[in-house]
């Protein structure tokens, strides 16, 4: 929660989807000098089963198409590009084995822990982590 008691995570989840920004950051505060660990765990990183994302009923809400990782210093940065719901995006990566592998493997690494060990507690480390996208430029949106 904000400070103001406001849930601006919330918010920004939906004003990048009103906006379509098809981009999401989040970020990750690490403990400096652990870069070939924390390479290390994603060298071995298993995808998610399925870049498309379903809802109860079976029906497609989003898809993630592509993800990269940064690290420098006491910072790293996950980048997702997606289409569709991106609640439902970190819903579907709360569920992903690998993921959860990633997050238990990187807790040793982390100057501030993170509770991702449930589907809620995931998608609320999310909001929290989550940069606002202030641009974005790409030949697919050129005339």
């Amino acid at each position: 929660m904000a400070a103001d008691g406001g849930q601006r995570g919330d918010t920004r989840v939906r004003d990048q989807e009103e906006q379509a920004m098809p981009f999401a950051a989040i970020t990750y505060d690490i403990k400096a000098g652990y870069e070939k660990e924390i390479s290390e765990i994603f060298r071995t990183f298993r995808r998610v089963g399925s870049p498309v994302v379903r809802d109860e009923a079976g029906g497609e809400t989003a898809r993630i198409l592509s993800t990269a990782v940064f690290l420098r210093d006491a910072t790293m940065v996950r980048l997702i590009e997606y289409e569709g719901d991106l609640d439902a995006v970190a819903r579907h990566m709360a569920r992903q084995p690998g993921v959860q592998e990633v997050e238990r493997k990187l807790a040793p690494y982390l100057s501030r822990p993170r509770d991702t060990g449930t589907v809620e507690g995931f998608v609320a480390t999310f909001r929290r982590s989550l940069l606002p996208c202030l641009a974005q430029m790409s030949v697919r949106d050129a005339s």
